[in-house]
């Protein structure tokens, strides 16, 4: 996963809004983790509306299980949900917006 690049890196709008949204929903600790996220597999649904992506390596189909829990978020637009497994950000489901940019290039 070291090889994965940094969320910052490919898509910093998308990480400065989730930092500011984190912060609001009282989630400090998320927001200071959000900045060190990796881009790791994209969700592979297919789905035109959806640019979801996994932070954290996890097997399609299983449950996270324990320690496990959702935070929605309430951005200006689209739907911004994160799954959270023991204090850390493991997927960003990110469904309904603009297209994100990839800031690399």
């Amino acid at each position: 996963m070291t090889g994965a690049p940094l969320v910052r890196e490919v898509f910093p709008d998308l990480v400065r809004e989730l930092t500011a949204l984190l912060e609001a929903e009282g989630e400090p600790e998320l927001a200071a983790g959000a900045r060190d996220l990796r881009l790791v597999a994209d969700c592979g649904c297919g789905d035109g509306f959806c640019q979801s992506f996994r932070t954290e390596p996890h097997r399609a189909g299983q449950p996270y299980g324990p320690g496990h829990r959702c935070v929605p978020l309430l951005p200006a637009q689209g739907t911004l949900i994160l799954d959270v497994v023991d204090g850390r950000i493991t997927y960003v489901e990110v469904l309904g917006r603009e297209p994100l940019r990839d800031q690399r290039a």
